[in-house]
């Protein structure tokens, strides 16, 4: 595979403190890479070395075929980043915001001004095209800050965290244009602590966690690592859960997990669903929920590392918790 992205055994301490230790990761051309974690895991020290805002202590990196070290101008040339939170001017409407990073990236004013249109357009922005960028919701300023990412037509994007913050709705906005992004050929590597995010977008997925990948596979093979899919079961009749819980046990030889009421456990013959509910059915004991599914990412991840991907404030480390990363002219 043509990969856009390399990186080997990247190391980046601060203090004593290690945000990266020895990470390796890949992005084929034209893929969205998801790289998973929660607060203080390392995904934005490793963002900034790949974006060359930061030298690496150890390992290396290659971007587009270029040494993020030796070569920092060519890597430049050829990516876009959009930090956590949106770094459009308020005082600017949304197309002066465009319009000047396309001068300052040695666009003549009608190019600029052409290149700020077709953006503002594809990301539904045309009609606010006039307004200060100060009135827009969170979810248009955080399109709007991705456009300017896009100005200088990057063939690789580095999305850090790109939804933190934004309503469900904004959110499926943004998950769309990285949908486009992808399917026009550009490389998107994604950072979230959202592992529906990552389920959603990602063609492939690295999880770190404390500066050290703890798995890397398709969405697919994370879960297959936990497992295959589970059956979940929730007697309409709480007093029948003891009943209910020694069928499953008797039918998978194993006892069932339970959660206020609701019994799980894994499948790994598809024979056990019919045969368990036509037991309960037998026994007279009412199902009020019934279903079959696969294990979540989170379920991935609290496996893996034995937290939660959304880790609390309280728990990131100083250099990786909410900053501003500042634009890398692409």
């Amino acid at each position: 595979m043509d990969y856009a992205i390399e990186a080997e055994g990247l190391a980046k301490r601060y203090g004593d403190t290690a945000a990266l230790a020895g990470v390796d990761l890949v992005a084929g051309t034209g893929t969205v890479l998801g790289l998973l974690g929660p607060n203080g895991a390392g995904k934005t020290t490793a963002v900034r070395i790949l974006a060359t805002l930061v030298h690496p202590d150890a390992g290396t990196a290659r971007v587009g075929g270029h040494d993020v070290v030796r070569a920092p101008d060519e890597v430049r040339k050829l990516i876009g980043l959009t930090g956590q939170y949106a770094s459009v001017d308020e005082n600017l409407t949304g197309a002066q915001n465009l319009f000047m990073i396309g001068r300052l990236l040695g666009m003549s004013r009608a190019s600029a001004r052409e290149r700020a249109a077709r953006l503002l357009d594809r990301f539904g922005l045309s009609g606010a095209a006039g307004r200060g960028a100060k009135g827009y919701s969170g979810g248009m300023r955080r399109r709007l800050d991705l456009a300017a990412s896009l100005v200088g037509d990057p063939r690789i994007i580095y999305l850090d965290e790109p939804t933190t913050g934004l309503d469900p709705h904004a959110r499926a906005e943004l998950w769309d244009v990285v949908r486009g992004l992808a399917s026009d050929g550009v490389t998107v590597l994604l950072t979230t602590q959202y592992m529906d995010e990552a389920d959603q977008l990602a063609d492939a997925i690295t999880v770190l966690d404390r500066g050290a990948v703890v798995a890397s596979g398709t969405a697919d093979a994370l879960k297959a690592q936990i497992g295959g899919q589970r059956l979940e079961i929730r007697p309409a009749r709480p007093d029948q859960c003891d009943a209910a819980a020694a069928i499953i046990a008797g039918i998978a030889g194993r006892p069932p997990g339970r959660d206020r009421g609701l019994l799980s456990v894994p499948v790994n013959d598809l024979s056990l669903p019919p045969e368990v509910f036509r037991r309960l059915d037998a026994a007279g004991i009412l199902v009020a929920e019934l279903a079959l599914r696969r294990p979540s990412l989170d379920e991935v991840f609290l496996t893996l590392t034995g937290r939660p991907a959304q880790a609390t404030p309280d728990t990131a480390r100083p250099e990786d918790r909410p900053a501003h990363l500042e634009r890398t002219p692409a």
